[in-house]
């Protein structure tokens, strides 16, 4: 069992000597993990760990080679893809549930959810998602990017993640939710401003389950951030954990992200189960790693995220897109920010190399 590799960023994990679905396991060893939104866990130890250069990084990350290690061929060219992409929402299906969750906001049942679709496309035999990977890197910088391939365990994901859902450095721990999004920061609205302050909430009420009780703060609130062809509204909310705290004790308290379901999150997720028909995956997840020895982790939220899956007829490209609705949404707009969300990636995805 050492046919599995990750990277994420500069780190470059390869030898696979463990793989497990419990969080509790995760004690000691470096792992990269991958959580679906809908809980299932997945964390895969290796024996080995590369940080590689700045330079050496930077031109890994446009293709031109890949880490030494024996587990990490030579990048693959990535086919692009023919046709459209199916939705497991359609725009009718889509603004009818931004309605139907403005109707649960006026009964007083919750204040916020985030509304999802997922996106699907067949892939043609033998397109390595190595090569997708190459092309986003390339044409999608992103601070949390990452690969994991680990057959064994089921995992094909490459993730172009903007968003951070737990950074960890000793016991202090840093939780950055992104709400608010739009093309320019001139066109971000009020109903971004005032999504993003309900989520930092839920995030410090979140942390503070697991926190030394008055060392969780706000450290930065609404800060815009540019990625590449939107820009994002991202706020910091830190603690410091209690001493004995498990990762185990860590995921209960906070997934899934707060800044994907909506508050209150118990609520939210009822909403998001009645109205969504697919499941999300890993898409809204947690996707990154963990060195428990050194007591730091890098965890993104699981945005902006490719992963492939067996269809009926064989292998299925899957990503996620969605908006956060409030009161204040117009059904509209909420469809036209998952396109914004989606265009540039899936354009990345679809495009054929040019010969």
């Amino acid at each position: 069992m050492d046919t599995g590799r990750a990277q994420f960023g500069q780190r470059v994990l390869t030898g696979v000597a463990a793989i497990t679905h419990d969080p509790a396991d995760v004690q000691s060893g470096s792992w990269a993990v991958v959580a679906t939104f809908e809980g299932e866990f997945t964390a895969v130890r290796f024996t080995r760990t590369e940080v590689l250069p700045d330079s050496r990084a930077d031109t890994e990350a446009r293709g031109d080679v890949r880490a030494e290690t024996p587990e990490t061929p030579e990048t693959p060219a990535w086919p692009g893809l023919d046709g459209p992409w199916r939705t497991s929402l359609d725009r009718a299906a889509y603004t009818a549930g931004v309605e139907r969750i403005r109707e649960h906001i006026a009964d007083g049942s919750v204040y916020q959810v985030n509304l999802c679709r997922v996106l699907e496309h067949d892939l043609p035999p033998g397109a390595d998602l190595d090569g997708l990977a190459a092309r986003l890197r390339a044409g999608n910088p992103a601070p949390f990017a990452g690969r994991i391939v680990v057959p064994e365990a089921g995992l094909d994901v490459v993730c172009a993640s903007p968003e951070a859902y737990l950074r960890r450095d000793g016991e202090r721990i840093v939780s950055s939710p992104i709400k608010g999004t739009a093309p320019t920061l001139a066109e971000m609205l009020p109903k971004d401003v005032a999504e993003n302050v309900m989520i930092a909430d839920l995030i410090r009420n979140d942390l503070s389950r697991v926190c030394e009780p008055g060392t969780v703060a706000v450290e930065r609130l609404c800060a815009p951030e540019e990625h590449p062809g939107l820009v994002h509204l991202v706020t910091d909310v830190a603690g410091r954990l209690r001493a004995g705290t498990t990762w185990a004790d860590v995921f209960a308290a906070t997934f899934p992200p707060g800044s994907v379901s909506g508050a209150p999150k118990s609520s939210a997720l009822r909403i998001i189960g009645d109205l969504e028909p697919a499941p999300r995956g890993p898409y809204c997840g947690a996707i990154g790693w963990i060195d428990a020895d050194a007591g730091t982790a890098e965890l993104a939220v699981g945005i902006r995220t490719f992963w492939s899956t067996d269809g009926p007829s064989g292998r299925v490209l899957r990503f996620g897109t969605g908006a956060g609705i409030t009161w204040g949404s117009d059904p509209g707009g909420e469809w036209s920010e998952t396109e914004l969300k989606a265009a540039r990636l899936i354009r990345l995805a679809s495009e054929k190399v040019a010969s």
